[in-house]
């Protein structure tokens, strides 16, 4: 089986217009949803939501016509708006990637190849956690790989103005800036309390931030606290879970030293919901009161001076 091997395939490309048309291009179990994501809701077009629409099952593969043609119809009617829109969709198919880049040229509206390159043993191992109805089975799965690797060198001559690999987008304050804002205006969420791991993400800073998150292994120290990193294409946040802290739960985000722009100390400051998160990968949070180095204080009342520099050296690790 072939090695995805996109690095050095093609010059990097990260451009994509307003409006374009974006094609994500990807086996099952690539995380194609997941980069969907940060567009909004009205923007993307997945292909599994309109054979929920036609049929009430998101997995029944007979109404993939129909999902199809109901597809291409909700296509046609933005791109003749020039709005842009995201398919969501393998498209591994090059007769399917024909069709959408005609479509695109009907309306005058630029195309963008997103091709979401995660290795076939990774794509694989994630229809195990899926619904049996949406399961893919591993030979399709390795077929949908095979043939996105095998496309990749020739999509700029398939007619794609942009051929972007997603590892090299940074798309994290996108996806932040939509789901900061959808809480506050839908719930005026501001996170929550919560114990337990994963919940407490979810509870913090919101559902969507799951499938990007990971604990980093080892990362646990005493008194129970981890490091975990929040990834996105080129994009990154690392973290630090709380437990033990004046009795109170809950998430700091690290920053650069607020005192000492030369300083390589880890500093920390709360991270509180989606908004926080935002703002640290701006630098906004950077100037944040509570922000503090763990070499150039604020004097820490509760003594955290060792654990911090364990976090240090765990997060450099």
């Amino acid at each position: 089986m072939k090695q995805c091997r996109m690095d050095n395939a093609l010059p990097v490309d990260t451009t994509i217009p307003d409006p374009s048309l974006v094609v994500l291009i990807g086996a099952a179990g690539s995380g194609k949803s997941t980069w969907a994501s940060t567009w909004p809701t009205t923007q993307v077009l997945e292909l599994d939501r309109f054979r929920a629409l036609v049929s009430d099952d998101a997995g029944c593969q007979e109404a993939t016509g129909d999902a199809v043609f109901a597809l291409q119809a909700v296509l046609e009617a933005r791109l003749a708006r020039r709005k842009t829109t995201v398919v969501d969709a393998t498209n591994c198919e090059r007769s399917v990637r024909a069709d959408l880049i005609a479509t695109a040229r009907r309306h005058g509206v630029p195309t963008v190849a997103l091709v979401v390159s995660t290795p076939v043993a990774v794509c694989a191992d994630r229809q195990e956690g899926r619904p049996v109805n949406r399961r893919v089975p591993e030979p399709v799965v390795r077929a949908q790989h095979a043939a996105m690797v095998d496309a990749f060198p020739a999509l700029p001559a398939e007619g794609f103005d942009h051929v972007v690999v997603a590892e090299n987008l940074y798309r994290l304050e996108a996806l932040l800036q939509r789901v900061s804002d959808a809480l506050r205006r839908d719930r005026g969420w501001d996170g929550g309390e919560g114990l337990g791991d994963l919940l407490l993400v979810r509870r913090c800073f919101g559902p969507e931030i799951l499938p990007m998150w990971r604990w980093r292994d080892g990362s646990q120290l005493a008194g129970g606290d981890r490091v975990a990193e929040l990834r996105l294409g080129a994009d990154r946040l690392v973290l630090a879970l709380r437990t033990d802290i004046d009795g109170d739960v809950g998430f700091e985000v690290l920053m650069a030293c607020p005192v000492f722009a030369d300083c390589k100390s880890a500093a920390w400051t709360p991270a509180y919901n989606t908004t926080d998160l935002l703002r640290a990968l701006t630098g906004d949070l950077a100037t944040d009161p509570d922000t503090y180095c763990t070499d150039h204080g604020p004097d820490d009342p509760e003594g955290r001076a060792d654990l911090e520099q364990q976090y240090a050296d765990a997060v450099r690790a």
